[in-house]
């Protein structure tokens, strides 16, 4: 007997889908709105204050130098994996004050398991962990995670990524303080393009918050901020805290070298599913799958600071307009309008770039040194 497919005819929506109807407010400024929030988490019972936005654990975002700089304002860092102990052991010993901002990722292999045992003895101070999988409907993903409650009680366990509300309330019980929820949204994820698969951001935030919150416990909204703005939106629809990747690329404190293109300044930025990380981390793609990222020349953005204090401002000012005192509160002065357009895109083939003036500067500079350095080996050549 043939069946037919269940299709949901549910309208879901993505942050460029919706604006925020504005309403009245009494905050005379964007510095009376505060950015930070205090939790106390539901397994680990641990509390933790500061900004809730979170630099996204791929190798060109999740770095130790990230992770100072988003300390000094008190947003967290996913470091990624491929640090080994003894760089961690020196991240702690040199900088100790961005410890409680950054949090160690793992998969979920028995190497991984082991690495975070290492690292969470010898820095008792670091007390979240990140375990982070493509698929969180993973039966051995759910076991993971059970695995790491028991071995890590003290320690607040983030676990994703889910779309759903039923996944969400598995994993929390299962072990789970914080959820990531996102599937297919980041900026250079493919894997709704490979698979087929996907959710679109803001009603999975939506869905997944509220069924984190009936258990006490928490998300993050991982993936599809392009602008400040939806970093907001991301906060309105329930997030409790936001991970951002593709915003934090091309930065000084992104990994990757600098080189110049054509007179310009570039990083590259990639998917940790990408070809370029499969190859980096694991030799190349294995022939059972394929890649589900991609890679891109970002252009050169300078120090991350500027682009922080722009989302930081940004979602301030959103706070004014719809009245809410605090970050803990726009979800519950949010009223989300749907739209079919909500940019005005008349001008938008000119630069805007918030470092453009630095990064101009950085490229003439290097420019000049490579000149430099060209005519000193010349010189050389010539026995001079």
């Amino acid at each position: 007997m043939s069946t037919r497919p269940h299709i949901d005819e549910e309208i879901k929506l993505d942050f460029n889908d919706v604006l925020f109807r504005p309403q009245r407010s009494a905050l005379k400024s964007r510095a009376e709105v505060n950015l930070e929030r205090d939790f106390i988490f539901l397994h680990s019972r641990r509390q933790w204050k500061g900004v809730p936005i979170i630099s996204a654990n791929m190798d060109t975002t999740g770095t130790f130098e990230m992770g100072v700089a988003l300390a000094n304002y008190k947003c967290i860092t996913a470091i990624h994996k491929y640090y080994t102990p003894a760089d961690w052991q020196i991240f702690a010993i040199r900088k100790p004050q961005a410890v409680p901002f950054v949090a160690i990722s793992a998969g979920t292999s028995n190497k991984d398991f082991e690495t975070v045992k290492q690292i969470t003895s010898n820095i008792p101070d670091l007390s979240m962990i990140c375990l982070d999988v493509a698929n969180g409907y993973s039966q051995y993903f759910v076991d993971t995670v059970h695995r790491y409650r028991e071995a890590f009680p003290r320690h607040t366990i983030v676990a994703g990524n889910v779309v759903t509300g039923e996944m969400t309330q598995e994993l929390i019980q299962s072990g789970a303080d914080i959820v990531k929820v996102g599937i297919g949204p980041g900026s250079v994820c493919t894997t709704r393009k490979q698979t087929g698969v996907g959710y679109p951001q803001l009603s999975a935030v939506i869905e997944c918050a509220q069924a984190a919150h009936e258990l006490s416990a928490h998300v993050i909204s991982d993936g599809g901020c392009v602008s400040p703005g939806d970093v907001a939106k991301a906060f309105g629809g329930g997030g409790d805290f936001v991970m951002i990747g593709g915003m934090f690329g091309g930065h000084d404190e992104s990994g990757g070298e600098i080189f110049i293109r054509d007179g310009q300044l570039f990083k590259k930025f990639y998917g940790m599913s990408s070809t370029t990380a499969m190859t980096k981390y694991s030799g190349g793609v294995a022939e059972y799958r394929s890649s589900e990222g991609k890679t891109v020349e970002m252009p050169y953005k300078g120090p991350v600071e500027a682009t922080l204090l722009d989302i930081l401002g940004g979602v301030r000012s959103t706070c004014t307009y719809v009245g809410a005192n605090c970050v803990m509160e726009l979800a519950q002065k949010t009223s989300f309008i749907r739209v079919n357009r909500q940019l005005n895109e008349s001008l938008s083939n000119l630069r805007t770039d918030l470092n453009h003036g630095y990064a101009r500067l950085k490229a003439q500079q290097l420019l000049e040194a490579s000149v430099i350095g060209k005519r000193g080996n010349e010189s050389g050549d010539n026995g001079e």
